[in-house]
């Protein structure tokens, strides 16, 4: 339920967040800025012309006293704070004469100096154009507005030294414009800002993102159980993200490592179990067919015995007779059981072929003449080229055993001209031995079957030389444990079985 939701869920690009944010945070700055400006700049303004006019009329107030009023150090000083923060400013004696002046229209300045005097001295100082600011001893503070030309000044008066009358104004027109300037510059600057910074801030945070991202896409990698994706980072320089990609590196091929493991483990384990339920069937297999194959060699034994111990015939060949087929079933018993011990060994691996270089020629001679009897007895026409010696690779002893079955196998099934015929092809580092006899081709739907234990194409026939459907079992394990090809093959006048081994 969980996975389904996660991968409905859609997923943002944290560089567009990153730079989402840093944009609104630099806007918001701008937009302060700008506010900031807008309701406070002009009574900063404000506050600074305040203290540069306070500033000039106490230089003039000191330079009166002092007696350095027409000195050239004073007008230098003077002029520069006039220019500085456009003040303009006049000095009357008591005379009414000018003594200094910034301005070209000192008589105006002067009309406005005894205008203020006058309206002092008459107390007549609540013209709605004049605003005091602030006053002492020698000195008034306020804003004046002109009724002719309705500007607004920022004036500070009084009587300094001897009786000097003193003005100094600064009109606030400069401050308002400024304050304009000032925010139209900084909205300029701001757009520029905005646009440079979002490109900035774009390619930086892809720069930052672009590895987050790496490790997302290999987070969704590991997700699928695909180690095959890797971080790949700065190597000279390693920051957080660079350590987390590598530590998810180790992270993937451990975990690649340990479902390898799991991997082989589990497969081990359904061998294991499949090796179980297989041997549990074969014992199953081979207790069923055992109990089957024994039971009439048991029977007949039995019988036979019974037979003799009641005396059911009383001449000596009769009991001569019962006493040859009990030894005779006893007998087939006992190979059977033989048999079987050596199937049993060699399909459960407890029987390992001992490998070794022979002569598989001189080991085929040898075997046919041993078994000349066999074939004297059935009439039968072994045929074998001479050939030169061939060294094989293989187990000797079950290799001649192989051969036996195969031998007794065509004694057993040969008919029409009653030929066997050995022969050895050899082919790319392998010899092929195989042993051919004439008779009736094995039925295509027994093909499949003749090497399953106790299997038998025609079980009368079998029967009745002794066979127990035992020995191509025992083949397919020999040549099955040493790792080599076996086979049969269906002609018209008979059947041939062959197995290779390898030369070299």
């Amino acid at each position: 339920m969980n996975t389904g939701e996660n991968r409905n869920t859609k997923v943002h690009s944290i560089r567009f967040e990153i730079s989402a944010v840093f944009l609104v945070v630099m806007v918001g700055t701008f937009i302060f800025c700008l506010l900031v400006n807008i309701f406070f700049m002009e009574s900063f303004y404000v506050r600074n012309k305040k203290d540069a006019i306070f500033a000039a009329y106490r230089s003039i107030s000191q330079a009166i006293g002092s007696g350095d009023i027409t000195s050239t150090e004073f007008d230098e000083e003077i002029n520069h704070i006039c220019e500085r923060y456009n003040i303009e400013m006049i000095v009357l004696d008591a005379d009414s004469k000018t003594i200094k002046t910034s301005a070209n229209n000192s008589e105006m300045l002067a009309r406005i100096l005894w205008e203020n005097m006058i309206n002092s001295a008459s107390g007549t100082m609540d013209d709605p154009g004049r605003t005091v600011i602030d006053s002492g001893e020698d000195y008034t503070l306020q804003m004046n507005r002109e009724p002719t030309t309705g500007r607004q000044y920022l004036e500070m008066w009084g009587i300094v030294g001897n009786g000097n009358l003193v003005l100094v104004r600064s009109t606030m027109e400069s401050i308002r414009d400024n304050v304009s300037i000032s925010n139209t510059f900084m909205i300029y600057v701001a757009l520029v800002a905005i646009v440079v910074g979002s490109i900035i801030i774009l390619f930086i945070s892809k720069k930052v993102t672009d590895p987050i991202k790496k490790l997302y896409l290999i987070s969704d990698e590991m997700k699928k159980l695909n180690f095959e994706a890797k971080y790949t980072g700065n190597q000279s320089y390693k920051n957080e993200i660079d350590i987390l990609g590598q530590n998810m590196n180790e992270l993937s091929e451990t975990l690649e490592t340990s479902i390898k493991n799991l991997k082989n483990a589990n497969i081990a384990l359904k061998q294991d179990i499949a090796k179980k339920e297989q041997i549990d069937e074969m014992r199953k297999e081979f207790l069923s067919n055992v109990s089957h194959e024994l039971k009439t060699p048991i029977a007949l034994i039995q019988g036979y015995a019974e037979g003799l111990k009641e005396g059911i015939n009383e001449d000596a060949e009769s009991r001569d007779f019962y006493c040859e087929v009990i030894m005779d079933e006893a007998s087939k018993m006992n190979i059977m059981v033989k048999k079987l011990l050596t199937l049993n060994q060699l399909e459960f691996g407890n029987d390992s072929a001992n490998m070794e270089r022979f002569d598989i020629v001189e080991m085929i001679q040898n075997y046919v003449k041993s078994a000349q009897v066999l074939a004297k007895q059935k009439d039968v026409t072994v045929k074998f080229d001479e050939y030169s010696p061939i060294f094989v690779w293989g187990d000797e002893f079950k290799i001649e055993e192989v051969l036996q079955n195969y031998y007794s196998n065509a004694i057993n099934h040969i008919d029409g001209e009653k030929i066997i015929e050995i022969k050895l092809v050899q082919k790319e580092g392998k010899v092929r031995v195989s042993v051919f006899n004439t008779g009736t081709p094995i039925p295509e739907d027994s093909i499949g079957h003749i090497w399953e234990k106790f299997y038998k194409v025609d079980k009368a026939r079998t029967r009745e030389y002794g066979g127990s459907g035992v020995g191509l079992s025992i083949v397919k394990a020999i040549m099955e444990g040493m790792h080599q090809d076996y086979g049969v093959i269906n002609y018209d006048n008979g059947v041939e079985f062959y197995f290779e081994l390898e030369t070299k």
